[in-house]
């Protein structure tokens, strides 16, 4: 067993219709619906202008500052895959540039997160394609392995199993596990709900504000007068 150095071929990936279900709901509603300890680190910024992503996980791992299974990745990906790189966060050498990003674009991946570097930043933002990533250097990747793709990766503490839902805002990016994902959905879309009704008494000046006079006094807070 080439263990480190191997490409599974095939995996489940979350159903379409719940990949666009999901894709309404802020990151926030459904990291808060999952105790918030699944998001995969504040290091994971957007290279992007604007928009969500959400998609399936088609998860490398490789050798920090190597590319040469992401190269692979991408080769292999199906349309609407998200490809979820752990390069263990290093950011002196780049992952992908805007060539890869244009061959990823043709072959219909719906975005990248990336515990690693990118460069041409600026072909990032002006293709728009949702990308996370932890920095931006113009120095360039070597492409000689090892690594893995379509196994178990994991970033800052979340593991991503190949198939799980990626989703990701502005906000962060956050990775809601396969088999829990009508779970997830209904408490995140009961939360959302919730917030957006508030968000109307909010505007409306009619919220309820006494819970926080109740926690503080249950909290052993004192009033002066």
């Amino acid at each position: 067993m080439s263990y480190g150095f191997r490409v599974k071929l095939n995996w489940d990936r979350i159903e379409p219709a719940l990949v666009d279900a999901f894709r309404s709901l802020p990151v926030a509603n459904v990291s808060d619906s999952m105790s918030r300890i699944c998001a995969l680190g504040t290091g994971l910024r957007p290279m992007h202008r604007s928009g969500n992503l959400a998609g399936p996980a088609l998860t490398v791992r490789s050798r920090p500052g190597d590319n040469l299974m992401l190269h692979k990745a991408i080769d292999m990906a199906q349309p609407g895959d998200v490809i979820v790189i752990d390069a263990a966060g290093e950011t002196a050498n780049s992952l992908m540039g805007e060539l890869m990003l244009a061959h990823a674009i043709r072959r219909g991946v719906a975005g990248f997160v990336m515990n690693g570097a990118i460069r041409d930043a600026e072909a990032f933002l002006e293709r728009n394609v949702p990308v996370f990533a932890c920095g931006v250097t113009h120095r360039g990747p070597y492409r000689t392995g090892p690594g893995e793709i379509g196994l178990p990766i994991a970033i800052n503490g979340t593991v991503i199993e190949p198939g799980d839902l990626i989703l990701g805002d502005l906000d962060g990016v956050v990775c809601v596990p396969r088999a829990d994902t009508a779970d997830v959905f209904k408490a995140a879309t009961k939360k959302h709900e919730a917030e957006t009704k508030q968000m109307a008494e909010t505007e409306a000046g009619t919220v309820n504000r006494e819970w926080v006079d109740k926690a503080l006094r249950d909290a052993g807070c004192e009033f002066i007068e």
